[in-house]
């Protein structure tokens, strides 16, 4: 479960801010009350973590792609920013912390960066449903993150 990728040096602008936050709170709650999962086009979940500096719970809508064997990926892009999102940061310091809401179900999970060729099959996987996300690479020089959420029995 090692977390550790850096911030790059270039990218574009990370969506922020008070319109941003309230976007983000709003599409968490109509994925939370239809359950259809669809976010600007992709398969969607809201993922939920605890602020690593805070300690309070922060809901975020994000694209999920199949991981296999019933986990999910999604992928820390935060559209080709220089930095990761602030949710990767949290997912880093609390991995067993984490609960996504998906297809209206709620499951407690536990995430994984993926490295090496975890990553890059994963990665190729991502670009091949959603090509937008090799538009999100080329914009940054960090690699973006790959994570594995895998549910946790209950």
């Amino acid at each position: 479960m090692s977390f550790g990728t850096p911030a790059g040096t270039r990218g574009a602008r990370q969506p922020s801010g008070r319109i941003a936050a309230w976007m983000n709170k709003l599409m968490a709650k109509r994925l939370g009350r239809k359950g259809d999962g669809k976010f600007m086009g992709m398969d969607a979940l809201v993922l939920t973590t605890l602020g690593r500096k805070t300690g309070v719970e922060r809901s975020t809508p994000v694209a999920w792609f199949p991981g296999g064997n019933d986990t999910y990926l999604i992928v820390a892009s935060a559209a080709g920013a220089a930095g990761n999102p602030a949710w990767y940061h949290n997912i880093a310091a609390n991995p067993d912390k984490v609960r996504i809401d998906v297809a209206g179900r709620t499951l407690e999970v536990t995430a994984e960066q993926l490295h090496g060729t975890e990553r890059e099959q994963a990665w190729r996987q991502v670009v091949a449903t959603m090509p937008r996300f090799t538009g999100y690479q080329e914009k940054t020089d960090r690699e973006i993150p790959v994570i594995r959420l895998t549910p946790r029995p209950s």
